[in-house]
């Protein structure tokens, strides 16, 4: 029962606030995603193929040069279909991991070292930070003349690239590592292998898949420039020998199966791994 103010000013009423549309909508959506992740990573993109459709739709471009959902989906079976796709997509995997693997090979054991040594730091720091500025792709036209058009050309170019971000995390994540951790170890004992091994690695690894992490995707971007200017396979040749025959479409799915692709590779592989890299050694909190 509401009572009037002694100074003879109404009283408000008290009533709880109602919830708007979108509120609730947006409740619903976030109960939804909670029970099912995977809507999560397809619903923020309906909008976007909506008007994307409705452009297309309304004529305001051509349809040769602005194609619609629809074109790209049937692009993409027929790709699929006479295996073209498959094949390209497998060649630039398979360039990716070799690269990849070649520069966790050469940057982790770099990094220790200049992170560890501070005689290599002064050394190396100012080459590693001259070298990083030098970009991919600029080196192209040497590694032309140098080994020509083929895997030895891209295959440098994604290790160029991965190698960066990873030493300069290792670096990063080996200097972090507190000294105190490294006298105790020493003080019960610990050989320096084993203090390297059992607590500056481990200190430093969620720093290593950080630089893993950027490094890939850094090497995926490369490698698709690389293929349109130097491949004769994989999806970014896909993409720059579609433009030959004006097939914008073509264009588009390859565009379209790059970000799906490098999506599903970040979020359902990298970043659980880093999460996960975290969580075990204590610096992050579920």
């Amino acid at each position: 029962m509401n009572r009037a103010r002694t100074d003879g000013t109404p009283a408000r009423t008290s009533s709880s606030p109602t919830a708007s549309p979108w509120l609730r909508l947006w409740g619903a959506y976030v109960r939804w995603t909670a029970r099912w992740p995977a809507l999560a990573a397809v619903v923020p993109f309906v909008p976007v193929v909506a008007l994307w459709a409705i452009v297309a739709e309304s004529g305001v471009f051509p349809r040769v040069f602005f194609p619609g959902p629809m074109e790209v989906i049937r692009s993409f079976g027929k790709l699929m279909y006479n295996g073209i796709l498959p094949a390209y997509l497998e060649d630039s995997v398979l360039r990716l991991a070799a690269g990849t693997a070649v520069g966790m090979a050469i940057g982790i054991p770099l990094g220790l070292l200049v992170g560890l040594s501070d005689r290599a730091h002064k050394l190396l720091w100012p080459i590693l930070l001259f070298f990083q500025a030098i970009g991919d792709i600029a080196w192209l036209p040497i590694l032309l003349i140098w080994f020509g058009f083929g895997l030895t050309t891209m295959t440098f170019v994604i290790v160029y690239t991965v190698l960066f971000p990873v030493v300069l995390n290792t670096v990063l994540g080996v200097r972090s590592v507190p000294l105190e951790l490294h006298r105790a170890a020493q003080s019960l004992g610990a050989s320096r292998a084993r203090v390297l091994w059992e607590v500056v690695v481990p200190g430093a690894l969620p720093n290593i898949v950080t630089g893993l992490r950027n490094g890939l995707g850094y090497g995926w971007r490369a490698l698709i420039a690389a293929e349109m200017i130097v491949g004769t396979s994989g999806i970014g040749f896909l993409m720059f020998d579609a433009r030959r025959s004006g097939s914008v479409v073509e264009i588009m799915l390859g565009m379209i199966v790059l970000g799906i692709l490098w999506y599903i590779v970040d979020s359902w592989v990298l970043a659980p791994i880093e999460r996960a890299t975290g969580q075990r050694w204590g610096l992050v909190t579920r």
